[in-house]
């Protein structure tokens, strides 16, 4: 009688765990199922969002293409922005307390320009050549990109001339 106890009692847990292995493959299952699932909700979302980006650059008027990275598979969205290199102008003369008064009305541009949106980066180079630093400027046209910098208090005094060329970079990638 206990030996026939013990085998109904192996053959009950033999099947119970047949059973519990089928529960937590069927488990399994669904969860792969779920995470496919949200993989592709993402990659919907993400060229839903490529596509978005691209309508909305276009509609503001910016130059733009795109490609795919062969890495990646990535859809890259090149823009063009403009670069104004600030060089030194012709009006160098101002005594030194113009010159810091030039400097901070320049800087308080700049910081307004990227407040705006209209410069994504500036900075003066570290050398003391005739180009002084650049402004990049993320606006669609040259002609705005070429206001806004002649709108700067050291452009207008004479003390920098700009210099603007159009540049291509890709939207969203930082600097590291």
């Amino acid at each position: 009688m206990k030996k026939l106890f013990l085998t109904v009692l192996a053959v009950v847990a033999f099947i119970s765990c047949k059973n519990e292995s089928k529960t937590i493959e069927e488990s399994v299952d669904k969860e792969i199922k779920v995470v496919e699932d949200e993989i592709t909700d993402n990659i919907k979302e993400v060229k839903q969002s490529v596509a978005s980006l691209k309508a909305d650059l276009k509609e503001k008027g910016f130059q733009i293409f795109d490609y795919v990275d062969e890495a990646t598979k990535d859809t890259i969205i090149m823009q063009q922005y403009f670069i104004a290199f600030l060089k030194s102008g012709p009006v160098r003369d101002q005594n030194e307390e113009e010159a810091n008064k030039l400097q901070e009305q320049h800087l308080a541009h700049l910081g307004k320009m990227y407040e705006l949106g209209y410069a994504d980066i500036s900075g003066p180079f570290g050398d003391d050549g005739d180009i002084r630093g650049i402004t990049i400027y993320n606006v669609p046209t040259l002609k705005m990109a070429d206001s806004l910098a002649n709108a700067d208090p050291m452009v207008k005094a004479g003390r920098l001339k700009i210099e603007i060329h159009p540049w291509w970079a890709a939207k969203g990638f930082s600097l590291r």
